[in-house]
């Protein structure tokens, strides 16, 4: 027998209504729908996202949390694109429980 998926308040393009309802079940779940399985890699650089998002109530940029991954695990400028690789914004920032940003700077 399946487990049954979450149900998550979503928009139409799948990211979550409210950010704050967030858990590691619901990032598992949007990863599912995104075709990715998360793997440590992809929660460190989630978990960061989260934590700056509980600071700022916004989306890091995508810089901010590329900086992030080569300080601590000495991840080169591309491991973000590896991890998520339909976008920082279309994946990342959807898993991670984020609202769809208005304006994007690619940073």
């Amino acid at each position: 027998m399946e487990a049954e998926a979450l149900q998550l308040n979503t928009d139409e393009e799948g990211y979550l209504i409210e950010p704050e309802t967030w858990t590691e079940a619901a990032a598992a779940e949007l990863a599912q729908q995104e075709g990715i399985t998360l793997t440590p890699e992809h929660w460190e650089a989630i978990r960061f996202m989260r934590e700056y998002y509980d600071e700022h109530q916004k989306a890091p940029d995508a810089r901010f949390v590329i900086k992030y991954l080569t300080e601590t695990s000495g991840a080169d400028r591309n491991q973000l694109s590896r991890l998520f690789p339909y976008g920082y914004v279309k994946q990342a920032c959807k898993i991670a429980g984020m609202k769809r940003p208005r304006a994007w700077s690619s940073g």
